[in-house]
């Protein structure tokens, strides 16, 4: 069992277990208020994963952290609102790093892990960045390890044992914001605590950079307590407390009934359960798992484990209504009707979004917001291969077959990853995955809930009215600074696509939301 520490939150002591990440120890605590946004709405956090940036906060005088990726320290001091802008430096003794290797692997997620491991047991030098603190993505690294699954664990196991050559190097807590291709790929990061910035330089490069969630803008979206459904459950795993708290799980996709499930078994009173796919659709992507009979039966648990919850399909979310600054209830529509359903929690998002904006800047093909690769998980760039992901949602199982190929190919060993049996399952989860997107696709009605008054990009707070639909992505930053706030568009950036149709902009370094001090 981990010991707890005392985190001292605007002059008010709280204990959490040590490892915990702050943001879930704050909301744990009834921390509800975190920053301030630019005209002077309280926000807290959504993502739970480093995206979005609401859950920013001033820690040991550092400003602008992101609570979600810190994890709690004895001693630590804790700033909320107002979120003011103060200078900060890095410490003079800062580490400037540079390393060399030669396959890098961008992401600790099952395809950076699968192509980590297969790369160092064909004997090549490997070096793996990731901005958690442990291995494993969202999906493995805040967990139990005795709650993993069986070949989770075995995985992680083999990212620490010598394969051919020496284990994987790990540079937890670290961002890529920069990359440039040559005869070798050098690629600058910008790392936690006492390292600054360094650099990575490679002879190839496997990106593994998963994918965000995708959060369609409606009113009320903004209030705290209303969080992504990975969110809410990347908070969980990181020590949220939510005993006794009502919750609504709403959107779209496979992620619902696991969301629902771990907070009624953290002991929230899961109220309702909204999946916005028509009952047939949905029971027609079911009918298709008769070759994967496991997912079927794992659906099944989660939904026993929901008795008095309400589900309903063809159901999503019309608004969020807040008292004393957080949520406190949800406007449900069937398009026929609305209701009214009291919360402390809303968990809502519709999928998930490709994170492609490396491969681009890099200069990868990238189709239908997917890295185009070929049966080797080659992109169309020489020595950049991508897996997971980023070429198309399709679960943990599909991005440990990616990464192995893309890991064999990277390191030398094509025979190996141009094997039957890989290629097999490969294209067998691809399927799955084109399956899995079509069947959970938002509706228009869900595409299109924001009102004029909506706020569409939450870092400048632009509303909906502000913004023409005629305009370009460039116009529009231009105009109204959207998608240019800490952030850099991996919230609205989508959400400008669905309500508007605009393409994703240029991508400049750096990548991603990056603190300016550090790149130094």
């Amino acid at each position: 069992m981990p010991r707890d520490v005392t985190v001292t939150v605007d002059g008010r002591r709280i204990s959490a277990p040590e490892g915990s990440t702050l943001a879930s120890a704050m909301l744990g605590a009834e921390v509800t208020h975190f920053r301030t946004s630019v005209t002077g709405a309280p926000r807290a956090p959504v993502c739970g994963m480093g995206v979005c940036f609401e859950c920013r906060v001033t820690v040991d005088g550092r400003p602008h952290q992101r609570s979600c990726l810190i994890p709690c320290t004895d001693g630590m001091r804790v700033e909320t609102s107002p979120n003011e802008i103060g200078a900060w430096a890095p410490p003079p003794d800062a580490v400037h790093e540079s390393r060399s290797c030669d396959v890098a692997v961008v992401g600790g997620g099952p395809a950076g892990i699968a192509a980590a491991v297969a790369a160092s047991a064909a004997g090549a030098r490997v070096i793996v960045i990731d901005q958690g603190m442990r291995p494993g993505g969202q999906i493995w690294r805040h967990r139990d390890p005795a709650a993993l699954p069986k070949a989770a664990r075995n995985w992680l196991a083999r990212l620490g044992e010598k394969g051919g050559g020496a284990p994987p190097e790990w540079l937890a807590r670290s961002t890529v914001f920069d990359a440039r291709v040559g005869e070798d790929i050098v690629l600058r990061l910008t790392g936690e605590g006492a390292r600054g910035c360094g650099a990575v330089r490679a002879r190839r490069v496997v990106l593994a950079t998963g994918a965000r969630e995708l959060l369609l803008p409606f009113d009320g979206w903004t209030l705290p307590g209303v969080l992504a459904l990975g969110g809410a459950q990347a908070l969980l795993k990181g020590g949220m407390v939510v005993r006794g708290k009502r919750a609504v799980v709403a959107g779209s996709g496979p992620l619902l009934l696991p969301v629902a499930a771990a907070l009624s078994r953290a002991g929230a009173r899961v109220m309702f359960v909204a999946e916005q796919a028509p009952i047939a659709q949905a029971a027609a992507f079911a009918a298709g798992l008769w070759s994967h009979p496991a997912k079927l039966w794992q659906a099944a648990a989660y939904g026993a484990s929901l008795r008095g919850a309400t589900v309903r399909f063809g159901t999503w979310v019309r608004s969020a209504e807040g008292d004393q600054g957080r949520v406190a209830r949800v406007r449900l529509t069937n398009g026929r009707r609305a209701w009214t359903v009291p919360c402390d929690l809303l968990c809502a998002s519709y999928g998930f979004v490709p994170a492609v904006e490396l491969a681009r800047l890099m200069g990868c093909d990238v189709e239908r917001g997917r890295v185009a690769v070929d049966a080797l998980q080659r992109t169309t760039v020489p020595n950049v291969w991508c897996a997971g992901e980023p070429t198309g949602v399709a679960g943990e199982a599909a991005a440990l077959v990616e990464g192995r190929i893309a890991g064999l190919d990277a390191a030398g060993d094509e025979a190996r990853a141009r094997s039957a049996r890989l290629q097999r399952a490969r294209d067998g989860w691809r399927r799955f995955g084109e399956r899995l997107t079509d069947a959970f696709r938002p509706r228009d009605e869900v595409r299109r809930l924001a009102s004029d008054s909506t706020v569409v990009c939450r870092c400048e707070d632009v509303r909906r009215e502000s913004l023409d639909p005629s305009w370009s992505v460039r116009q529009a930053k231009l105009y109204t600074r959207i998608t240019m706030g800490p952030c850099q568009g991996m919230v609205c950036g989508a959400a400008c696509t669905s309500l508007f149709g605009w393409s994703p902009g240029t991508v400049r370094p750096p990548v991603g939301g990056t603190e300016v001090a550090r790149l130094g």
